[in-house]
């Protein structure tokens, strides 16, 4: 069966999330060696450790996203589970933050906005994966 067309963009969507993953762990590296450079050793120490510490977590985030995209461009049905079960949490975390009490400031609006598009989009995902042509392209039959 042909690959859907929703498939590939989401496959897409975890690549570019992953190289921005890259990208943000080669920052994270040179903000720490940088800090760690100008601050003192005890405090520039820390900084460094904890740069890396981030760095790492970032690429092992970057390989997922990469190992699922390709799982979805496979058709592996254990890449849409793995995806559902990511974009689910997501979908939490936005929902719960549109409700945050903490986010009171000049900015509030704007940023309502962005979690409304962000659930938005990760509502559209977990249905978009849950239509039977969808779960039939991956040969899934139950979940």
């Amino acid at each position: 069966m042909q690959r859907p067309t929703g498939v590939t963009i989401i496959a897409v969507l975890a690549f570019l999330g992953a190289g921005f993953l890259l990208l943000l762990a080669l920052l994270s590296l040179v903000g720490g060696a940088l800090f760690s450079s100008l601050a003192s050793s005890r405090l520039g120490a820390l900084a460094g450790i904890g740069a890396v510490v981030l760095a790492v977590f970032l690429l092992i985030c970057a390989v997922v996203d990469v190992v699922v995209g390709v799982g979805l461009l496979k058709l592996q049905n254990w890449a849409r589970i793995v995806t559902i079960v990511l974009i689910g949490i997501g979908f939490l975390g936005s929902v719960l933050s549109i409700f945050s009490p903490f986010h009171v400031h000049v900015f509030f609006v704007v940023f309502l906005i962005r979690r409304l598009v962000l659930a938005a989009i990760y509502a559209w995902i977990l249905w978009y994966l849950f239509q039977p042509n969808v779960k039939q392209a991956f040969g899934a039959s139950g979940f």
